[in-house]
């Protein structure tokens, strides 16, 4: 019999628990040459604000061990041309679209997401990792408070389900879930890139234009791991886990700690067919071990 991969996400269902994470797929238009984006789980689209940007002056991605550093800056073309040009023709391919959205104030986030309340975008994803511009500049996410703000702001203008993606450059990851679950978070993702630097010891100077910039890859999993797994234990909301997955045992691994769904990114760009093989992966594992539904495996690891 066939593994059956369906999972729900806070009410929104996917045909497999592989999401393209926000970023690296960009909307899919890179990758149809090669295979349709509805085969994964969803797409999570690329980081879009109110009004377009041009991001950050290059050099602005960098390898390094075991990962890449970027500081891109949210480049996009805004959430109209988003929502009238993205979303259709992603829709119309059979894909469950994740709008991720940032801002730089509160009043950004508010208005960039009532625009999509009409369209056919079946997940919003908040990035609470930007800076607050009112507030001297310090991320919404690093405290419990700028994170219930931002999602308190948003519930209150749509009525699509909201998955808040939580920054890992804090000190209690648990306090932040609690507090965007009691504001109407429906679902959270995490972990988003920890702050990371390099430096050219030619030049002396940074490898990145902006000096410091947001670490992914294989570097990251265990401390992604280790966030989900705390997070999935402390809140009564769908996790979806991300940070460094590269195979089907990284992802088995995530569910295993109690996420619903996974995300990946930092991979695609070393390979494209990364998300088919994680899928083909999670399903081997299934009929190897006779297991027939994911409700099986997620949460399901035993600590000591």
């Amino acid at each position: 019999m066939k593994p059956n991969l369906f999972v729900k996400v806070a009410g929104v269902t996917l045909t497999n628990p592989v999401i393209a994470a926000s970023g690296c797929y960009g909307f899919g238009d890179d990758y149809t040459d090669l295979y349709p984006p509805n085969v994964l789980g969803g797409v999570s689209c690329k980081g879009t604000t109110l009004e377009p940007r041009d991001g950050n002056p290059t050099p602005r991605i960098a390898e390094t061990h075991g990962g890449i550093l970027n500081s891109v800056g949210l480049q996009n073309y805004g959430v109209d041309k988003f929502a009238a040009d993205f979303v259709p023709k992603l829709k119309a391919q059979g894909c469950v679209v994740i709008a991720n959205i940032a801002g730089s104030t509160l009043e950004d986030y508010a208005e960039a997401v009532s625009r999509l309340d009409g369209t056919d975008v079946d997940l919003i994803e908040l990035n609470i990792s930007c800076p607050n511009v009112k507030q001297g500049g310090a991320a919404f996410g690093v405290t419990a408070e700028g994170a219930a703000l931002v999602t308190k702001a948003v519930r209150a203008v749509t009525k699509k389900p909201i998955m808040v993606k939580l920054t890992p450059n804090v000190t209690d990851i648990v306090s932040i879930a609690k507090a965007v679950e009691a504001e109407g978070a429906d679902a959270l993702s995490l972990i988003n890139t920890l702050l990371g630097m390099r430096i050219d010891i030619n030049t002396r100077r940074p490898v990145l234009k902006n000096n410091v910039g947001g670490l992914s890859g294989a570097a990251v999993f265990p401390v992604a791991l280790r966030m989900v797994w705390q997070v999935a234990n402390a809140v009564d909301i769908d996790v979806v886990g991300l940070g460094g997955i590269s195979s089907a045992s990284d992802a088995i691994e995530m569910m295993l700690a109690g996420a619903k769904a996974v995300q990946v990114g930092t991979a695609i760009i070393s390979d494209p067919f990364a998300p088919l093989k994680i899928i083909g992966g999670i399903s081997e594992y299934m009929r190897v071990n006779k297991i027939k539904n994911l409700t099986e495996i997620i949460g399901k690891v035993k600590p000591w």
